[in-house]
């Protein structure tokens, strides 16, 4: 049996997703928490940076069984980390059969995962704040203008299927909802308006019903403050 470890840290969006999708197909797993603040963050130091040379969360550690003295495989990315687990464990899959509707659940993901996400992580906003020197309130403008943009297509995009399940695109959880929920959690977080995105915030509520999403919510992690 394969064993998975998870570098992650409660907080990471990007780690958030692939908790979902580790739940949603079953799989046992042990967390190794980084913290991403604490000492200038644990990302950067040298036992990390081995493990991923971008020195970013989520890394998953498979233990092949079989393999010998083989050194585990390491898995970068969350989106590469969550395709794999699907060939891995194909069922059940985060995909919907149909492909026309495949390809609309791959771009969905793809636009939060490349257009709004790398916008608003916390990479980008330290940067903001030091060197650039950027205000509070500016950052919060700036957070609040990459949700707004990300999240009226991902809205308009939703209408059409609207009726056929509680899910982004179904009565199934996709990877296009693994990946809505992390984004819609850090909305709420950085009290971004939400009233003009019904069908998010239905999906998101749906989803959190859902033992996969909410086992997966930051402060349900072990290394998240009491």
């Amino acid at each position: 049996m394969r064993q998975y470890k998870l570098y992650d840290y409660w907080r990471s969006s990007a780690a958030f997703r692939v908790r979902i999708a580790l739940n949603l197909k079953g799989l046992d797993y042990v967390q190794e928490s980084v913290h991403l603040v604490r000492d200038g963050g644990e990302q950067h130091q040298a036992a990390f940076h081995s493990l991923n040379p971008q020195e970013r969360v989520p890394v998953l550690e498979v233990l092949e069984p079989g393999r010998g003295d083989a050194p585990p495989v390491l898995v970068t990315q969350s989106l590469t980390i969550i395709e794999y687990l699907n060939e891995q464990s194909p069922e059940p899959s985060i995909y919907p059969a149909d492909l026309s509707l495949k390809s609309k659940v791959h771009a969905f993901a793809q636009a939060i995962a490349c257009d709004i996400h790398p916008l608003n992580n916390l990479s980008v906003l330290q940067y903001l704040q030091s060197p650039l020197q950027i205000s509070a309130e500016q950052q919060q403008a700036w957070y609040e203008h990459w949700i707004a943009t990300g999240f009226r297509a991902l809205e308009e995009t939703l209408q059409p299927f609207i009726g056929l399940g509680s899910y982004c695109f179904g009565p199934d959880p996709t990877l296009a909802d693994i990946m809505l929920v992390p984004q819609a959690y850090n909305a709420h977080r950085f009290k971004c308006s939400m009233e003009t995105y019904p069908r998010i915030n239905q999906i998101y509520e749906s989803c959190l019903q859902h033992e996969a999403f909410s086992r997966a919510l930051p402060e349900n992690q072990p290394d998240a403050p009491e």
